[in-house]
């Protein structure tokens, strides 16, 4: 038996050997360390990547935070060793174990995965396999953990069924509260490790896989899921929370460097921009906001119990956020003198104003970041992303006037009916922006231009359309790396392995778990780092389950084609995404929806939220509540 003693021994002789041996030793300030003999329920919270990386997912620190504020269980962190510190811990024998207590994962009640990109999920296996729990949910007995995930890529949960006990769809901060009540009440009585599992299918937000088997057609496409058991919900209706929670405050300060250093506070949830090829914008509806207020009196909570010096003004558009102006000088009034950094870092280029640069204007240590993702105005039509090109330029020209040197594009390339022409035209808008920057600042002036491939994702309008293949991604980055060859302008792309990972794991069915696994077993993982992507594993691995990676990349879909993921409902309507999709091949926009609602379906799934919820506390419009008019008995003539 694996003791929190022997592993503690071990690592001392270890730790010498490895990189950044403080990724491993826990003993952060503001971690939760509670005795485990007085907490009925123990959960180990996982984000299946390096510490560097995964201590900056918010996701992971709201939960942590929740569930180690009740007095019955605490949470606890594991991260996925970096190979130096995988390769010494299987030779020395130490299971994957939490950071806190020192405790192997096997040794807890409820492992919970953060999955928000699918390139995570060999990794996922790979720690699992670390933590010596078996890997297939068929496999675990009542004495093994419960193995939950959540994240953005749940939304199509197929591909990692095998893997996952149960899939939370949506948002966190209620369910993993009932999940543990759950839980406590099957450990209490005895009962067989089906009935937990039928007990958390009854969650609102909850999908159990095993109680739901996958069918095909002759021609391998998707028909439909099949409830096994009657109670089963279908659909599967994401979790949200009608009213966002207080945020934490008492964020863990790493020993070492990490992605973010700094204080993230989510200042919005969702998006009403309607971007097609946009999973996030989609999949987080409604947009709600938190006040002001809350906001600066939560940073300043946080800075007191962190010293952290920069603050992360969080959403996925954080220039769309009503009173955005209003809260950065709130933070500079509140925080003056403390030479704190600002970081915002989802700017809309329709929404920036002179007045927010204003308000930033002492926060310049970075590039200003923009992301028109198309270059011509058509494609950006076809997006629904409708800005103007003089639009930018204009917004180009103010950035540079403010005092920045340098600002940072997004584009993609691979958007339906994208030309060569389309291509061509980000290097010269490229340096449209840098003519720009030239006429106020001269030589300084500064484009750092980032080209990502689109990927279709699920549960948006583009779902039906295929990705390009590697040999169209690799003609349109020679493109660009010719017609990008300026001293100002920095150029940075996508490998195209990375983008049919991510395209044949983003629309995968159950059968790719067969791949997972086989490409796990081949050696793949860390897949999210390019220079660890194991191609030729997944290649292996399609190769011996007998399936065409390119059935899921590059096919396109028909329109009333079921797909793997349609019973796990994000509230927005396939007869909606449907719509969209038709209208993007006309080029017709859709307007922020909240100047007008188009009636994705939020509003009719949650109405009675709606009802019960502040007018202003959603941006979607308001529900009336139902009068209830009294029927009179009115007697019958004679």
């Amino acid at each position: 038996m694996v003791t929190p003693e022997t592993i503690k021994s071990k690592l001392e002789r270890i730790l010498p050997t490895v990189q950044k041996p403080g990724r491993y030793t826990g003993g952060e300030l503001n971690q939760v360390v509670k005795s485990w003999e007085n907490i009925s329920t123990r959960v180990a919270l996982v984000f299946p990547d390096i510490y560097d990386l995964g201590m900056s997912n918010l996701g992971l620190a709201i939960l942590y935070d929740l569930v180690n504020k009740r007095d019955d269980a605490l949470a606890e962190r594991a991260y996925t060793p970096n190979p130096d510190m995988e390769l010494a811990m299987r030779q020395a024998g130490i299971p994957l174990y939490s950071l806190e207590t020192m405790h192997p994962l096997s040794d807890f009640d409820i492992i919970g995965f953060s999955l928000p990109y699918e390139t995570l999920y060999t990794n996922t296996i790979n720690a699992l396999d670390l933590a010596g729990i078996p890997l297939f949910s068929a496999e675990r007995t009542e004495i093994d953990p419960l193995v939950i995930a959540g994240g953005h890529a749940a939304f199509n949960p197929e591909p990692m069924h095998a893997f996952i006990d149960a899939f939370v769809i949506g948002e966190g901060e209620d369910v993993i509260q009932e999940i543990i009540d759950v839980y406590k009440g099957w450990k209490g009585c005895g009962a067989p490790r089906r009935e937990l599992l039928r007990a958390l299918s009854r969650l609102w937000g909850v999908y159990v896989p095993a109680l739901y088997e996958a069918h095909y057609l002759a021609d391998g496409t998707f028909s439909r899921i099949e409830k096994l058991e009657e109670e089963a919900p279908l659909p599967i209706l994401k979790r949200i929370v009608p009213i966002l929670p207080p945020p934490p405050t008492r964020f863990i300060v790493p020993y070492i460097e990490t992605v973010h250093n700094r204080i993230p506070v989510e200042i919005m949830r969702g998006c009403t921009r309607g971007c097609r090829f946009c999973h996030a914008g989609m999949i987080t509806r409604p947009v709600r906001e938190r006040p002001v207020e809350e906001v600066v009196d939560a940073l300043e909570d946080a800075l007191e119990s962190t010293g952290f010096e920069e603050i992360g003004l969080l959403s996925l558009s954080s220039s769309d956020y009503t009173n955005i102006v209003d809260l950065v000088n709130a933070v500079a009034k509140r925080f003056s003198g403390k030479h704190l950094g600002i970081s915002l870092p989802s700017l809309r280029i329709e929404s920036m104003s002179v007045d927010l640069m204003d308000a930033l204007k002492g926060n310049r240590h970075g590039g200003f970041t923009l992301a028109p993702e198309a270059a011509t105005e058509r494609m950006r039509e076809i997006i629904n992303k409708p800005v103007s090109t003089q639009q930018l330029l204009d917004v180009a020209r103010e950035i540079y006037s403010h005092g920045w040197t340098t600002i940072k594009l997004y584009f993609m390339i691979g958007h339906p009916s994208e030309t060569l022409e389309d291509v061509q035209a980000i290097a010269d808008l490229c340096k449209a922006v840098l003519a720009e920057g030239q006429k106020v600042i001269g030589g300084r002036a500064k484009v750092n231009a980032g080209v990502s491939t689109f990927v279709p994702k699920p549960h948006t309008p583009f779902q039906w359309v295929p990705c390009d293949t590697r040999e169209q991604v690799l003609a349109k980055q020679a493109l660009l790396r010719r017609v990008l060859d300026h001293k100002n302008i920095k150029f940075s792309w996508v490998k195209p392995e990375d983008t049919m990972l991510e395209a044949w794991l983003s629309r995968g069915d159950r059968r790719m778990a067969e791949v997972i696994y086989l490409a796990w077993k081949k050696g793949a993982k860390f897949d999210a780092w390019g220079d660890k992507l194991n191609y030729s594993a997944w290649m292996d691995a399609f190769a011996a389950v007998g399936l065409d990676p390119a059935f899921y990349t590059h096919r396109p879909r028909q329109l009333d084609e079921n797909f793997p993921w349609d019973h796990i409902s994000s509230s927005v309507r396939k007869k909606f995404l449907t719509e969209d999709f038709m209208w993007s091949l006309r080029g017709k926009i859709r307007i922020d929806c909240r100047q007008r609602c188009f009636a994705c379906g939020v509003l009719p799934t949650f109405s009675d939220l709606r009802r019960e919820t502040p007018a202003d506390a959603w941006k979607c419009p308001e529900v009336k509540r139902r009068t209830v008019i009294p029927v009179e008995t009115v007697a019958s003539p004679e």
